[in-house]
């Protein structure tokens, strides 16, 4: 029986990480360049001109820092500009209109009330085809001090906003988000964030977003009909919206993980690397 114990020890751990590594869709390192590392989609890091969309490459707003990361190289966003990096296609995020669910992972490292120009600042979004249609994103807010860190899950404009109320003014119990007062971030240390979807667009099931901070749950987005209006060959996870920090080991699943699963994702040793 001990050395059955001991064997269920040391199995237990390799069977979750086997099932975390079933379920990633999309690695991107930022040891060697922007583009990612693996993907179910496509790999191609790029940036929007006009109708187009172009490679994205370093520039003076977005740089790769190869040995600056939490595991190995990340991106760094020296300022706020105007370059927004983002990765593009079907099964990158995999959305569709029945019901999706997914997670996001990052790790970030700045102080924000330091670090941060003034106004809103998006480290990660998920968009669209029209911002009306949906629109998901990682926010720091714009006015406190220090300022709110936030993941916002934001449906059909006439479901969570009916009287057309700006962001702003909207009360915050009003708005489909999660709110966090004093975030643990600094240029020190990075800080690991996790968001999940769960059968957004579902008619049967019920929706919810989570957010989690170095695998630690901070709140869920319930009781909302998440319903999405997006043409799914539009959808796109962007980076950097008016971010000044550091940015490393992105990664997305194709199911919402489990509290327990994301408190292991967090204590990876190698970081997302190790599942690949």
């Amino acid at each position: 029986m001990k050395a059955l114990a001991v064997l269920l020890c040391f199995a237990l751990p390799l069977v979750a990480q086997d099932v975390l590594k079933s379920s990633l869709v999309f690695h991107a390192s930022f040891d060697a360049g922007l583009n990612a590392d693996f993907s179910k989609g496509s790999k191609d890091c790029v940036i929007k001109q006009g109708k187009e969309f172009v490679p994205c490459l370093p520039n003076d707003d977005v740089k790769i820092v190869a040995t600056g990361g939490k595991f190995g190289g990340c991106i760094h966003f020296p300022k706020k500009g105007v370059t927004r990096p983002q990765f593009n296609g079907l099964n990158v995020l995999g959305y569709n209109d029945k019901s999706w669910s997914t997670t996001v992972s990052v790790w970030l490292r700045l102080t924000p009330d330091q670090d941060l120009e003034p106004g809103y600042c998006d480290p990660v979004q998920i968009t669209g085809d029209d911002v009306k249609k949906g629109y998901i994103f990682l926010e720091f807010s714009k006015d406190e001090t220090p300022r709110f860190f936030r993941y916002a899950v934001r449906p059909l404009f006439h479901i969570w906003n009916p009287t057309n109320v700006q962001w702003a003014d909207m009360p915050f119990e009003k708005r489909p988000m999660v709110q966090v007062a004093k975030p643990p971030f600094t240029r020190d240390t990075w800080t690991h964030v996790v968001f999940t979807l769960s059968s957004v667009n579902s008619k049967t099931a019920k929706s919810s977003g989570s957010l989690y901070l170095n695998g630690k749950l901070q709140g869920r987005i319930e009781n909302w009909d998440l319903t999405f209006g997006w043409n799914p060959a539009s959808v796109a996870l962007v980076l950097g919206a008016s971010y000044v920090g550091h940015q490393d080991d992105l990664a997305v699943f194709d199911r919402a993980l489990t509290d327990a699963e994301v408190e292991r994702l967090f204590k990876l040793e190698g970081g997302v690397s190790s599942l690949r």
